[in-house]
């Protein structure tokens, strides 16, 4: 499970999955004595509980914890946190498209930062009809679904409410791009094709759970696995 808290990743990982200690700048346990300003750069803690995801939350949405990179929780209940964590917010559901055409990917501008098209999801709308519903208003083109990536979890709040968006994210091929203009009431400024080089240097100014996505499919592309 990918969150996103505050634009920082917080992963949560079963005690049994492999883990690279060379990855981390830091690894501690559940009951090392730490605080926010010990968590710098690419962070893991073994052992943790519901206590300490409970403690994490809440430093990662009222601390700013602009030296943490990512902070990956290791735990033998994995399922029993998630719901844990689950339970502390009121789920929303959206769905978006890594869109390709030619070798290039769809990149779009808004509100100052380079993103992907996604949106919230109508009450009882199929995940992936809404997905390309999304696109295609977004960014006034036609799409096709050709293969799944990995969800994202993104919290926020909202009128004094917790929110935890669930977005289901789906690679797309472009089979119509003739009329393509972005989406003004969206707040979209551009949208853009772009080389997987060009993405590269402009994912700084992405949202991180964006930035990951896209490196997760360009990763694919040298793996041969989405």
């Amino acid at each position: 499970m990918n969150v996103f808290i505050n634009d920082i990743p917080l992963i949560l990982k079963k005690a049994t999955e492999k883990v690279y200690k060379h990855e981390y700048d830091l690894i501690l346990k559940a009951s090392d004595h730490f605080t926010s300003k010990d968590l710098v750069g690419d962070v893991l803690i073994k052992d943790a509980d519901i206590l300490l995801i409970d403690r994490i939350v809440r430093l990662m949405e009222v601390k700013k914890l602009k030296k943490l990179r990512s902070l990956t929780l290791v735990t033998d209940k994995k399922k029993k946190l998630i719901a844990h964590l689950k339970d502390q917010f009121k789920i929303v559901r959206a769905a978006g498209g890594l869109v390709l055409q030619d070798g290039k990917i769809l990149m779009m501008y808004r509100l100052g930062v380079w993103d992907l098209p996604k949106g919230k999801l109508n009450k009882k709308e199929k995940v992936q009809e809404g997905a390309l519903r999304e696109v295609e208003e977004e960014c006034n083109i036609q799409v096709e679904v050709i293969d799944k990536l990995p969800k994202t979890w993104h919290s926020y709040a909202f009128k004094g409410k917790k929110i935890l968006k669930k977005t289901t994210w789906y690679v797309m091929n472009c089979t119509d791009d003739s009329l393509m203009k972005p989406q003004a009431e969206e707040f979209i400024e551009e949208v853009r094709w772009m080389t997987p080089q060009e993405v590269e240097e402009v994912l700084p100014k992405a949202y991180t759970s964006i930035a990951f996505i896209v490196r997760h499919y360009l990763q694919s592309l040298k793996t041969g696995k989405v």
